[in-house]
């Protein structure tokens, strides 16, 4: 890292600050609307920018090539499948969560279930963030940057103090970003990032097929063909430890309805809109994203495999950043240093902004100080930024002495409780008869079940596990409602829609299936019946 990439990259990085800035500085962030929710005014772009940066890191875009790598095209499936589930977003889920007005999922489990099973949630999404995702992502993210850019080399530091150096800059710059000017601040700057991130990273697997073909792109795309055709197949074996192909329709599809449609950290930016219709387009960009992301997600990691030959198995990991670091001249470093910045600044800050607005709106003002002004609970949230804020930055170091255990369980940590919330609100949409009760009751048996999952099922692939459980917190609440009823809900009143929300974007469905034909054309393309033969 010479000087004048680290030149380029602290300007960029300034740049995009300022652009974002001079984008939301009319939004007022003295009221929980302003600062939480970004004055309700994000439109189709920024919305898109904020949902795909906050929820690309560069453990993603480093682990995904890396499993690609060894296993080829199956491990798209992280990333195009997932388009299936936003579409199910925009056309059925957005429609029924804003025709509430509502600023988190927590809410709309209180109007349909009750005050506790919305606490009880809030409190799973609050742990989950602050003990394993913000801290894991400061330390995935900072160790990939050091293992790109060299930063321990180039300061002649330990790698340990680099990463420490690194999670400190971003977490401070992402708790920064959220003081001076809450979600919308950062949902403008993801916005410039990301469409960084979707160039350079399309970059990478272009200047790797044009290395394999000393130049001529047509001959790069022939030596995967001939040398790795069996990397090309989006089909994984039954038993494949990475995508079982089963799994994409069950597990896989549940877990992807789970995080696109129901996950605070990614739907808090959607409430966000001014309207359903600039919610439902900025979705939909999303979805095309998602397709178009395996092109740098996955594909880099095949050409990897076949400039480096089988050098990295046991370490793929590494594939990527030898990739990037063979390719990508050296004028382009800090630009492309500052797109990775900014995908763990947006992961970081996106997440911390959920758990400040959770905490605040969630517990602070109903049950702490029910008389408390806007400017109080905003002073709250930015307390809560601050603090978890800087705990992530100190505990974020510290994971390097326990990668395995705490790592591994960050991956699955979701599972504790996606499966029942998923559950408990295709309920609440069209049941009549669930209960609190009985979703309370779902969330417990699940964890019981799901923990015992840990030590009897250790050989069976957790979307498997994830299947199963599904059907059975559907069945769980559904006797458990039954057993003690509460009578029937009033669904027409529940189904009121309020203010501009209504009006839906007329070309939501048409897209919508067009994203999913684009789903099916692509496996059938990375198929034996295309090229993954």
């Amino acid at each position: 890292m010479n000087a004048f990439t680290m030149i380029s990259f602290i300007v960029v990085v300034a740049l995009i600050w300022v652009y974002a800035w001079r984008k939301s500085r009319n939004v007022d962030i003295g009221g929980t609307e302003g600062y939480f929710m970004g004055g309700k005014s994000l439109t189709a772009l920024p919305i898109a920018g904020t949902i795909i940066m906050t929820n690309l890191s560069t453990e993603q875009i480093v682990g995904q090539n890396g499993q690609a790598y060894e296993a080829g095209m199956q491990v798209m499936a992280w990333e195009v499948t997932s388009a299936i589930a936003i579409v199910a977003f925009a056309v059925i889920f957005l429609p029924k969560y804003l025709s509430h007005g509502i600023n988190s999922v927590t809410d709309f489990l209180e109007i349909r279930y009750d005050a506790t099973t919305k606490r009880i949630i809030s409190v799973l999404f609050i742990l989950q963030y602050c003990l394993s995702f913000l801290p894991v992502v400061l330390y995935s993210g900072a160790l990939v940057f050091n293992k790109l850019f060299k930063v321990d080399e180039v300061f002649n530091i330990s790698p340990l103090v680099a990463v420490a150096i690194v999670a400190g800059i971003v977490g401070i710059v992402g708790v920064l970003y959220l003081l001076m000017g809450g979600l919308s601040l950062s949902a403008n700057s993801d916005t410039i990032y990301g469409v960084g991130l979707l160039t350079l990273g399309l970059a990478i697997p272009i200047l790797g097929i044009l290395y394999l073909g000393d130049g001529s792109f047509i001959t790069g795309l022939e030596t995967i063909g001939g040398q790795t055709p069996e990397l090309l197949s989006s089909i994984g074996s039954i038993d494949s430890q990475f995508v079982p192909w089963p799994t994409l329709f069950t597990g896989m599809l549940f877990n992807n309805l789970y995080f696109w449609c129901t996950n605070q950290m990614i739907i808090q930016k959607a409430f966000s809109a001014k309207d359903l219709g600039e919610a439902q387009k900025g979705s939909l960009i999303v979805g095309i994203f998602k397709i178009v992301a395996c092109l740098f997600l996955v594909i880099p990691g095949v050409i990897a495999r076949n400039v480096f030959g089988d050098q990295f198995l046991g370490l793929t990991d590494q594939a990527y950043p030898a990739l990037v670091e063979l390719v990508l001249p050296n004028w382009l470093l800090g630009i492309f240093a500052a797109v990775i910045f900014g995908a763990i600044l947006s992961s970081f800050a996106g997440a911390l902004n959920s758990v400040s607005t959770l905490f605040a709106l969630d517990f602070y003002k109903p049950m702490i100080n029910k008389e408390a002004s806007d400017k109080q609970v905003v002073r709250v949230g930015k307390i809560v930024t601050v603090v978890v804020g800087l705990i992530s930055i100190v505990v974020a170091p510290l994971i390097s002495f326990a990668p395995a255990g705490l790592y591994q369980f960050t991956q699955e940590i979701y599972g504790f409780y996606s499966m029942p919330l998923l559950a408990i609100v295709l309920f609440a949409f069209w049941s009549k008869t669930a209960t609190a009760r009985g979703a309370k009751f779902t969330i417990i048996i699940h964890v019981i079940l799901y923990t015992l999952s840990k030590f009897m099922l250790v050989d069976v692939h957790y979307l498997y596990v994830l299947s199963g459980l599904f059907v059975l917190d559907c069945i769980v609440l559904w006797v458990a409602s039954k057993a003690k009823p509460e009578g029937l809900f009033d669904m027409e009143a529940f189904a009121v829609h309020e203010g501009t929300y209504v009006q839906e974007w007329k070309y939501t469905k048409p897209l919508g299936i067009a994203i999913v034909v684009a789903v099916i054309a692509t496996y059938v393309f990375f198929s034996p019946l295309g090229v993954g033969g």
